[in-house]
């Protein structure tokens, strides 16, 4: 659950914290791609892939031949986020990706399965072929919904269902996969929060990981599948708990307080990545499995811009990745390291579409 349409352009109601520890500024580098930013010295190369409406998570298959994206680009002829199948050197500025999710309900969260033949990916269909509605305030405050109708599905790349995963009471997203190919992480109600749980890629062997008060959730594997890294808003205070409790009560979140953390695959070890303030999130792991990629605007004076910072996965040497002035998020590196997918408003002519891009990574 990402609703990056609403993240991106509602991000004015975030507070701003100006105490937090400001990484340490790069040498500006000459670079010829009018989509690199002067200060962007990890991009060695950038591709724009989509053209319009809000494109987000997009996600590589074991191979790195494909990747599974969410899109609510009406052109595509779809009233609320589906799934689209694109091959790696694909750009959709004039022709349409091939649909793999059903058309129907809302869709969150796709992931391929190690066999690169299938998919997984969370889905509102079962309760209602229509698209959910989506709350963006409430008491002034920006919100996402968390729908209790999400259940997590396997389709094939012709878009037919063959298994459901979850059958539980309550919300049931935001699927990943280990890259060892053996577990899926994903986050669940079925506890009465939102907490994380791993299961084998056939449904069975349910674990919870996670069981803190608040919203533990967008989580994923390390690459060698001994570590998870996820975002979370921890309530604290009586009046903090008090709020996220009436709110999920309500089938929804106030994602403008989120800070990292990593645990052991089996939830072990749990400990606090960041401690930045506003809002810590779309967390990857570098390659290397010692560092960690994610999107945040502690930075921001008015709540935006939202860039990409490295950190290392002992909360040492912050560096900011990419220079916007508006927003950058889902990092997602391939499987062999040299490319980055990611979302960003960047060349989007002042408009509020989000965009895919893929960057020709260098460290």
């Amino acid at each position: 659950m990402k609703y990056i349409y609403i993240f991106a352009f509602t991000v004015l109601f975030f507070s701003c914290k100006n105490n937090a520890k400001k990484p340490e500024a790069k040498e500006t580098v000459a670079v010829k791609d009018s989509l690199i930013y002067p200060e962007e010295s990890h991009f060695k190369s950038i591709r724009q892939v989509t053209f319009g409406g809000d494109n987000a998570e997009a996600y590589w298959s074991f191979d790195d031949k494909q990747l599974v994206f969410q899109s609510n680009n009406k052109n595509w002829n779809v009233a609320c986020d589906q799934m689209f199948l694109m091959n790696a050197d694909d750009i959709f500025n004039d022709k349409t990706p091939s649909m793999v999710s059903t058309g129907m309900g809302r869709t969150t969260c796709s992931y391929f399965l190690p066999d690169n033949k299938h998919i997984i990916y969370a889905s509102t269909h079962l309760a209602d072929e229509e698209c959910p509605e989506v709350p963006l305030r409430k008491n002034g405050k920006y919100i996402w919904p968390v729908y209790d109708t999400f259940d997590i599905f396997v389709a094939d790349l012709e878009g037919n269902i063959v298994k459901q995963l979850t059958n539980e009471k309550g919300y049931d997203a935001e699927p990943t996969v280990s890259p060892k190919g053996d577990k899926i992480v994903f986050t669940s109600t079925r506890s009465g929060d939102l907490e994380l749980y791993t299961m084998n890629l056939d449904g069975t062997e349910v674990k919870q990981i996670t069981n803190e008060l608040g919203y533990d959730g967008g989580a994923f594997f390390s690459p060698d599948g001994t570590k998870i890294i996820f975002r979370s808003s921890r309530p604290k205070t009586e009046q903090e708990i008090k709020e996220y409790k009436d709110l999920l009560a309500q089938g929804l979140v106030e994602p403008t307080e989120m800070e990292l953390y990593i645990c052991n695959a089996d939830g072990s070890d749990l400990r606090q990545l960041t401690d930045l303030g506003n809002a810590n999130w779309s967390p990857f792991f570098h390659p290397s499995g010692k560092k960690i990629l994610f999107s945040s605007n502690f930075e921001a004076e008015r709540g935006f811009p939202f860039n990409l910072y490295l950190i290392d996965i002992d909360g040492k040497n912050l560096e900011r990745v990419t220079h916007s002035d508006t927003f950058d998020a889902f990092p997602v590196f391939s499987n062999n390291g040299k490319y980055l997918a990611f979302s960003s408003n960047r060349n989007n002519g002042g408009g509020r579409d989000t965009n895919l891009f893929i960057a020709e990574w260098q460290d």
